[in-house]
């Protein structure tokens, strides 16, 4: 259901746009009315996710590891799309394996993608959000960040740094009216999860454990983001929301 206050009319930047959770949010926030800039390295996929709204909608390819690739590609989609009010880290990047098992060459790139990524992503964003005295940024993490999780240490280890990230920048911003939350889903039948669990087994497994007895899908996450970016969460910041249908429970 569209109709959010504060959301018709603004521009956003969703990466990882081109599959899972990151399309289904670009779509939603198209049919909030934003105007929506798609990071991905899979440009095609990208261009498909954007078909259903192209005209507001400018796709860039980027490495968000390298932050001058960053800087290019924000400066492109804001000569396309106008300043950014929204900012979605959506992209991320894992590989299942004991710790004891994984190798420096591993974690460093589950380190550039899934902590550094949107590390670059908000500093180069909220440069110009602080400028402008507006802005919303949502970072999706992940429950493994939160409790850990057995064979991910080291992206277990980004994203609780994506939350420690979120909640410091949120606080030092604060007074700007600017915001900064996190959503925190747990195992989500996507591409990613698809690579994950090769043997096919592990889903059915997870989903026996999930007090609602199924894993995540990508649709069960754009409605609670697009809340946060828009004016109705005005006075939510610093937060980290799980999404993991009971799974793990805080509060």
């Amino acid at each position: 259901m569209a109709g959010l206050v504060g959301l018709d009319g603004r521009s956003a930047i969703v990466t990882g746009a081109a599959s899972g959770i990151g399309r289904a949010i670009a779509r939603r926030l198209a049919d909030e009315g934003m105007r929506v800039g798609l990071f991905d390295l899979d440009e095609a996929g990208a261009k498909e996710t954007a078909s259903g709204f192209a005209s507001n909608a400018s796709v860039h390819t980027v490495d968000i590891s390298d932050y001058e690739a960053v800087e290019r590609a924000v400066a492109a989609c804001e000569d396309a799309l106008g300043p950014t009010d929204a900012l979605v880290n959506c992209a991320g990047w894992d590989h299942a394996a004991p710790f004891l098992e994984t190798d420096p060459a591993l974690w460093r790139k589950l380190v550039d993608v899934n902590l550094l990524g949107p590390t670059n992503l908000t500093r180069v964003v909220l440069a110009g959000m602080n400028e402008r005295g507006h802005g919303r940024i949502v970072s999706i993490a992940s429950d493994a960040g939160r409790v850990g999780s057995s064979g991910e240490s080291v992206y277990a280890a980004c994203k609780g740094g994506v939350i420690a990230l979120t909640k410091s920048v949120a606080r030092e911003v604060a007074r700007t009216g600017i915001t900064l939350n996190c959503v925190s889903p747990g195992p989500t039948d996507t591409p990613l999860f698809a690579n994950f669990d090769a043997s096919g087994k592990l889903g059915p497994a997870l989903a026996r454990a999930i007090p609602m007895r199924r894993l995540g899908q990508p649709e069960d996450y754009p409605g609670l983001v697009a809340f946060l970016l828009s004016d109705e969460a005005a006075f939510i910041t610093g937060q980290t929301i799980s999404v993991s249908g009971g799974l793990t429970m805080q509060g």
